[in-house]
């Protein structure tokens, strides 16, 4: 069931033009340009501290820009208060009201409103969130993961333009985190309306999200596709925030055929020019970064067998953890102290055990370079900072 339809016009789009917000001396939101398209799922992704939730209250109404303008379609609503935008937030603590039903808590909006007949309005959109038979139950009586729809179905009803969320399945457990957020996408999808979503939780915001925004300290640090993030991070902080990468130090040695040949303990590695961030000009410094399932993992005694043309590296292994899935292993690397690898347990040699001598190889395609000048650990905010 569609319950609202979106144009293919750009009339709903949220626009922020040199949005800022400082608290006194504390700046926690530097000046940014951001759009968001018109009916699209948007997550603005970042550690406590980086800015994510004033910038999300910023569009809410919720907190007065000390810069900027925030715009949906051509509308400036950047002085109009909350209650005058199209728009509705659903928090982390749903906010339900305790002694009305479920029925009632969705039928709140239209009531205040002064609509008279909510049965089909209400009805329609109890049936979106899968909770139709749960309509006269007690906010009590449902699991956190009903309350949270019920607390999504309550925004929606009023037919906002946008639907923002802050932080929405932090109160859920593991399991029931990862149903709600399939859960979410799937209304965002039968709605067709524009969710922006504030989330410390890098899977969370790849799980639903078409655009992610990686803030940090305050900046957006990299815009992109959740793929193009992972596949492709422009920076350390975000290589390093979204899952786990080794970074090599190396040296530019040459240009060959579209890559770079670069020098790193003693051997060399290629990385595709398409693929480097950093000035690439001969002598000078590139990080170097691979995802660790990206990697193979052969012992030193079967070396002769990789296939030419792989880059390489040897090293120890220095543990492993079973995990199910796959085995994760720590390599002592003379380029790279704690290289991590992930290898799925099909084929399990029962010869990489701690102490074992291992070579590390993956297709060079799998390459990523990053400008070495910058601090690998840079930017990661501290938890007590104002913003969130």
């Amino acid at each position: 069931m569609k319950t609202m339809t979106t144009t293919n016009d750009n009339s709903g789009d949220v626009r922020l033009l040199g949005i800022g917000k400082t608290y006194g001396s504390f700046t926690a939101v530097h000046p940014l340009d951001l759009t968001v398209p018109q009916g699209s799922f948007f997550a603005l992704l970042g550690a406590s501290g980086c800015g994510k939730t004033t910038t999300l209250r910023m569009i809410a109404g919720l907190e007065e820009p000390s810069s900027g303008a925030v715009y949906l379609g051509e509308q400036d609503v950047t002085q109009l208060p909350p209650y005058k935008r199209p728009v509705n937030t659903v928090f982390q603590s749903y906010a339900l009201f305790p002694h009305l039903d479920i029925f009632e808590n969705v039928a709140f909006g239209l009531r205040r409103r002064g609509i008279k007949s909510v049965k089909k309005q209400v009805e329609d959109m109890l049936e979106l969130v899968q909770l139709g038979e749960q309509a006269r139950k007690k906010p009590h009586q449902l699991s956190g993961g009903q309350q949270q729809r019920v607390a999504v179905a309550r925004a929606l009803i009023n037919h906002p333009k946008v639907l923002l969320l802050d932080e929405p399945l932090g109160a859920l457990d593991l399991k029931l985190r990862r149903q709600m957020q399939l859960e979410l996408k799937r209304i965002q999808t039968e709605v067709g309306i524009t969710f922006i979503h504030v989330t410390h939780d890098q899977e969370e915001a790849m799980t639903m999200a078409d655009t992610v925004a990686v803030m940090n300290g305050g900046r957006v640090e990299q815009l992109g596709s959740p793929a193009d993030l992972y596949e492709n991070p422009k920076t350390t902080f975000v290589a390093n925030f979204l899952g786990t990468s080794n970074l090599i130090e190396a040296e530019v040695d040459s240009r060959s055929g579209g890559s770079i040949v670069l020098k790193a303990g003693g051997g060399s590695l290629s990385l595709p020019e398409a693929r480097c961030s950093a000035p690439a000009t001969a002598g000078g410094k590139v990080l170097v970064g691979v995802r660790p399932e990206k990697i193979s993992l052969t012992h030193a005694d079967d070396a002769g067998e990789i296939p030419e043309g792989r880059n390489r590296i040897t090293g120890t292994v220095a543990d492993s953890s079973f995990i199910g899935v796959s085995t994760q292993y720590v390599i002592d690397s003379p380029v790279c102290p704690g290289f991590e690898v992930y290898c799925q347990n099909i084929d399990r040699d029962d010869r990489l055990v701690p102490g074992a001598e291992v070579v590390l190889h993956w297709n060079p395609a799998h390459t990523f370079g990053l400008d070495a000048a910058q601090d690998i650990d840079a930017g990661v905010e501290s938890e007590e900072g104002v913003a969130a």
